[in-house]
């Protein structure tokens, strides 16, 4: 029965579904970190009030999730770009420990302030219920608008990285900043930014993961070690490893969920995280330091 190819086919599909969703959380994740060299730990907290803003306006108004989730992107962004601008911008040439202690009591602000302002409650957004059978296949539907919202975003952002100037800037400051300055490139604009836009991805993600699952103001941490697993599998500072590894993963969640149990599915990222720490540090498409 484990074997059924029809089982096996879609399991991989709902893997590669949800591994979508996941991308959009660690592509901003690693684009911080190629950036600026600093591990944003409050980054899975700015998902988190992409998905209460998503749920506020679905519950209270009966915004459509998905204008929603356009709606809450500049508010994202321009909440990024203050963190930036005020906070970590003071902290991008200091250690990496200092600006993790930073990004660290920056989550447990949002975190204490979801609380206050939210409740523990657990929450979620009713939309899409279902599922839609093909060739006997049953597929969620939510899954597979929030794939393709996904997917439309992550390419959105790619074709910026890689064609529009600033993506360019982006990706010089990102390869090498004193080199980016010398040739005219404003490097604190760029990181003002790329901090914007990666908090603009995980209010996307946000909004996505509260169709999905529940919410709740802690539900931060739980994401933030899933992003750390894609980007090391991935390879640090790669956009595109990001998306690369997040499939991966959520295909690892699947197979794993399939042959064992869900709680055996949670534990795959960080046996993922530790094995290619062990093996390859690098990731599949990040480069050998």
């Amino acid at each position: 029965m484990l074997l059924d190819p029809a089982l096996l086919l879609q399991t991989a599909l709902s893997g590669i579904l949800l591994g979508a969703v996941y991308a959009l959380l660690a592509g901003g994740l690693n684009l911080i970190f190629g950036v600026m060299r600093i591990i944003n730990v409050a980054h899975a907290d700015l998902m988190m009030l992409g998905a209460y803003n998503t749920f506020w306006l679905f519950s209270l108004w009966g915004v459509n999730p998905l204008l929603g989730l356009l709606g809450g992107m500049p508010v994202l962004f321009a909440l990024g770009w203050g963190l930036q601008r005020f906070l970590v911008s003071r902290v991008v040439r200091a250690s990496e420990l200092t600006s993790l202690l930073l990004t660290f009591g920056i989550s447990i602000v949002i975190v204490n302030v979801g609380l206050y302002a939210f409740t523990g409650d657990f929450r979620s957004v009713a939309y899409l219920s279902g599922s839609i059978v093909v060739r006997g296949m049953a597929l969620s539907k939510v899954r597979l608008v929030a794939f393709a919202v996904a997917l439309a975003i992550t390419v959105a952002v790619f074709l910026f990285l890689r064609w529009h100037p600033w993506g360019r800037a982006i990706r010089a400051t990102s390869q090498h900043a004193d080199l980016a300055l010398a040739c005219g490139i404003d490097v604190d604009l760029v990181r003002l930014g790329t901090f914007g836009l990666a908090a603009a991805l995980a209010g996307a993600a946000g909004s996505l993961i509260s169709m999905m699952y529940s919410i709740y103001p802690e539900m931060g941490a739980f994401f933030l070690l899933k992003s750390f697993a894609i980007i090391i599998l991935g390879g640090r500072g790669s956009f595109p490893g990001a998306f690369v590894g997040a499939l991966i993963l959520g295909l690892i969640e699947s197979f794993t969920a399939l042959w064992t149990t869900a709680t055996h599915a949670e534990a795959a990222a960080y046996v993922t995280l530790i094995l290619m720490l062990l093996l390859k540090p690098s990731g599949l498409l990040g480069e050998e330091e």
